[in-house]
């Protein structure tokens, strides 16, 4: 932390595809240098070829710098993962799937001396796939977990759901990240009870794109409705995340600010 005592971490917007993991190897080492970041998350269930995570890249995106990985629906599209989530401290999927479900949803991290923060992963029902209630499963949680800053990933298509969970979490948590839609939105701002807010942190990938995916491909199953092969995009990169800085002492969020970068990589 710097001398105003203030803990700052940087959450990574979903991270697509090869291009997507370049831009986090280039830009991350500055920006964390840049924002003073104490710790760093990043939503990587896309970064293998935009679909799904192994073992493999998970450790690449370690390397890079990312202290945990957040997920949603695509965590389980490489299934060679599967095997490996119950071990994986720094990998999650969404808390609010059924017990007996592989992996963890959430898991405590220990930054610098002796101050600890609450990683949590929820996914969103609304046009998503029926699983248990993100609202009943934070409850669960927070009542176990005392008193710690908490961070959260909202991983939701339905905009009113991710606005309504930030309002549900209000000076309960540090910081309520929405993800999943891929644009970031500019919505960031501290609610009332010291709640940190953006519906979406939006996308580090390939912009000439429809959200990652190469433009023609998506466009041809709008036009047809027949399905077709979905790769990653390759152009206009950029990085897109959010800084929020936190009071460790209260665990409160003080500010968020929006990042997006550009970054020049070489086609895949």
């Amino acid at each position: 932390m710097r001398n105003d005592g203030i803990l700052r971490i940087l959450f990574i917007g979903d991270i697509v595809g090869r291009q997507g993991r370049k831009a986090v190897q280039q830009l991350l080492p500055g920006i964390k240098q840049e924002f003073a970041i104490d710790f760093t998350i990043a939503n990587c269930e896309n970064a293998a070829g935009g679909f799904g995570l192994t073992k493999k890249l998970a450790d690449e995106l370690t390397e890079a710098g990312i202290d945990v990985m957040t997920s949603g629906n695509h965590i389980w599209d490489r299934r060679e993962i599967i095997p490996y989530l119950d071990a994986m401290a720094n990998v999650l999927r969404p808390l609010n799937y059924p017990p007996g479900v592989p992996g963890r949803g959430r898991a405590i991290y220990e930054i610098g001396s002796g101050i600890k923060i609450c990683v949590v992963n929820l996914m969103g029902r609304v046009f998503m796939r029926a699983i248990d209630c993100p609202f009943r499963a934070i409850d669960n949680l927070l009542e176990q977990l005392g008193n710690i800053c908490v961070i959260v990933d909202m991983h939701a298509e339905a905009t009113s759901e991710k606005i309504a969970m930030g309002w549900y979490l209000d000076g309960r948590v540090a910081a309520v990240l929405g993800s999943h839609t891929h644009v970031q939105t500019s919505d960031e701002r501290i609610l009332p009870g010291g709640t940190a807010y953006i519906t979406d942190a939006g996308m580090t990938g390939p912009f000439d794109s429809v959200i990652g995916i190469e433009k023609k491909a998506i466009i041809q199953r709008f036009l047809t409705g027949v399905p077709s092969r979905f790769d990653a995009a390759t152009e206009d990169v950029r990085f897109c995340g959010v800084v929020v800085g936190i009071d460790p002492v209260t665990g409160r969020a003080l500010e968020i600010q929006r990042l997006q970068r550009s970054v020049q990589t070489e086609e895949s």
